[in-house]
Parts: structure tokens; sequence; C-alpha cells
């Protein structure tokens, strides 16, 4: 009887202490565990697509109908021809192009219901035959109305049954540095692509591309084939004309690429269309830039401005009385701190219109009538360039 006894008190203590031990390190043992069902919530009040997820949609598909793949047939340009033209170095780089006729490769966008598209000069130029094949598949051939090498622009139409799908004009003036902004095009003919990315820098110049630069910078992805298409913002308007990219080799893209804002663009359309060609206005000077120690050796009393190095004979400068040694300070009240600024000022001017120039001669600032004269494609720019 003792020995039966001594065992229940042993068979006692060991479960009292498992139960301590358990009840203390695993409780959820000793419950059961609650049936967990999932809620899900009722389909007709899912919250809509965009409050979930953030998108570029709604701007590619509002911009992508109107642009369009530009395929345009050329001779291949000779190693002579690269050297020359700063557009083909700029994509060919040193390498020699196969010596056959090829088909150039860029993008296009439509910008008005009569069929015109905007494009870069150097996709069509010395091209042979132009075909423009839109993104919902229509193929049509394409009519060169005008180019305007000195901005790398060009103006095609095409003839297909309305209604054509239009881009709607932004602003450029508005973009701001960080900027999202879409860039779509044909890169590599693979087919319309759309990439996002925000304006890295405003008014770029000095890339020795054309006479007249005020480029947009962006990190939007813009490779061989981009070029002539459409930088649109986040609502899907035209912002700018995918130009270049910063590539050694001509290869693909490195996060820099540069676009023609669109205000300059439609300017050119505008003349392209009515005119067949692009008349700018001309002063007729070589100038440079104002710095401290220019100010200091020909002992100027303003230190900004542009310097009048030259003035050409006869030209629309020399008729208004301008002399070497003149600071430029101000072309029809807009004012001028660099020879850059002095000809996009001018070349806006229309040609055979009156203006005031004003001018610091010495101590005495003198305000002259000017009559703007007529640029031509191979005159002497109005600032002495490195290109």
């Amino acid at each position: 009887m003792r020995q039966t006894w001594l065992i229940f008190s042993q068979a006692t203590t060991v479960a009292l202490a498992g139960y301590f031990v358990v009840s203390t390190l695993k409780p959820q043992w000793l419950h059961e565990a609650p049936q967990v069902v999932p809620t899900l919530p009722a389909a007709a009040g899912a919250p809509p697509r965009a409050a979930v997820q953030f998108s570029f949609a709604a701007a590619a598909q509002a911009a992508s109908p109107a642009v369009v793949a530009v395929l345009a047939n050329k001779p291949a340009p000779s190693q002579r021809e690269i050297e020359a033209d700063p557009w083909l170095r700029f994509h060919f780089g040193k390498r020699l192009p196969q010596q056959r006729p090829q088909t150039g490769l860029g993008s296009g966008v439509i910008v008005s219901p009569e069929g015109y598209v905007l494009t870069n000069n150097h996709v069509v130029s010395g091209a042979t035959e132009i075909r423009v094949q839109l993104a919902d598949g229509r193929d049509t051939a394409a009519r060169l109305v005008g180019t305007d090498p000195e901005t790398d622009l060009a103006v095609l139409r095409i003839t297909l049954p309305p209604p054509l799908p239009v881009i709607h004009p932004g602003k450029a003036g508005e973009l701001q540095v960080g900027d999202v902004v879409l860039a779509i095009g044909n890169p590599f003919n693979v087919g319309q692509t759309v990439t996002s990315g925000i304006v890295s820098a405003l008014g770029r110049t000095q890339l020795g591309l054309s006479t007249f630069e005020n480029f947009i910078q962006t990190d939007a992805a813009i490779n061989p084939g981009n070029s002539g298409g459409a930088l649109v913002d986040v609502q899907g308007r035209l912002v700018g004309i995918n130009t270049a990219i910063y590539s050694r080799t001509g290869g693909g893209s490195l996060g820099i690429g540069f676009a023609i804002p669109v205000d300059s663009a439609y300017q050119v359309l505008e003349a392209l269309v009515k005119d067949g060609k692009v008349s700018r206005g001309w002063l007729g000077v070589i100038t440079g830039d104002i710095n401290p120690e220019v100010v200091d050796t020909l002992k100027l009393s303003v230190d900004h401005g542009v310097l009048v190095k030259e003035v050409f004979k006869a030209s629309p400068a020399a008729k208004a009385g301008l002399e070497a040694g003149d600071v430029v300070t101000e072309v029809g009240g807009q004012a001028v701190r660099t020879p850059r600024e002095l000809v996009n000022v001018v070349a806006a001017l229309k040609p055979e219109s009156q203006t005031v120039i004003a001018v610091q001669r010495g101590k005495e600032a003198l305000k002259l009538p000017l009559q703007v004269g007529l640029r031509q494609a191979q005159a002497g720019d109005d600032a002495a360039q490195p290109e």
C-alpha cells in the first residue's frame, strides 16, 4: 500500500510540474486556437486602380497614338560626310557605316488634324523616300514639307482618312528640373516604346549639335530611333521633341538625353508650313563674353552684356552705328548677357523689322535704332562660336 501511494505521489508531482512548464512557455497548447476566416473586401467596394497603384498609363495612352515611326531610305554616308556633319559624328562616332543604301529609323509626332508631322532633320535628311507608320498599324508615304537644319527640325505631311490622332501641346516654359516626363518613340525599330524619367536640366547649350540650342535634358531612356519622338508631361502633353543622346560610340542611352522645347518646335513648324523655310533676324557682328579680365583690360564701365569684337561691313549693325568695343546690353528691350543669348534674341526677330539696341560705349549709354537683317544659313554667326 505504501509503495502504491509513493508511485501516485511521484506521478502527480511530475504531472503538475509538466503542466506548470507548459502553461508558462506554451500556453496556446492548453487552449483551442480560434478558427481564422479571411475576410475579402466586396468586389463592388474595391478602390479604383489609381488609388492603389501610381501609374503614368493615362499620360501614355493620351500621347502614344500620335507618335509615329519614320522610315527614311537614304544612301549610306561616307566617312568624309560623317567627319563634316556634327550630327553624323554624334551618332556614328568613329564607326564607318556599311557602304550600301540604308533605311534611317526615327520617330515623329502628329501635331495637326491636317496630317503635319514634326520630326528631326537628321532623320530625313538626304532621304529618297519617307514612310510613316502609325501606332494603330497604318502605313503611308510622307511628303517632306520643309527642314530647318539650324534647329535640326523637319516637317512631314501624311494623307490618311480622318480622324488622325493629334497630340496636345504643353508649355516647355513651365517645366522645372525634377518634373516627371515620358519619352515615346521607336527605339531600334522594336516598336513603340515608352520610358520615364525626370527633367535633369533646362536650357542646355554649346553641345555642338545645331546653331540654335536650348535643349531640355532628361534621364528618360532615349535610344537610336527615338529621334523625332515625343517628350511629354504627366498629362500626356507634348513638351519637347527628342533629338539626341549622349553617347561616345553612338550606342544606347547613358541616361543623358536632349529634347527641343515644344515652343521652339512649333515656331519652326508654323514657318515651314507657311513659307517652306524659316526666316531669322541677323545683326552682323562677331562677339565675345564679358569677364573681369576683359572689363579691366578694356576699362569697360559695365560688367555685363555682350562685347562687340568686330562689325561686318554694310551689315545691319554697321548701319545702326555699332562699333568694335561696344557692349550690347539689350535688344528690343530684352537683356542679353552672353553671345548665345544675343544670337537667339536677334534670330527671333522678323527680318526687315525695326528694333532698338542698347549699347554701352565707354561711359556713355546709347540706344540705337536698328533694322533687322535676314540671316543666311552660311552667314557668319552673331557669336564667335568654337563650332
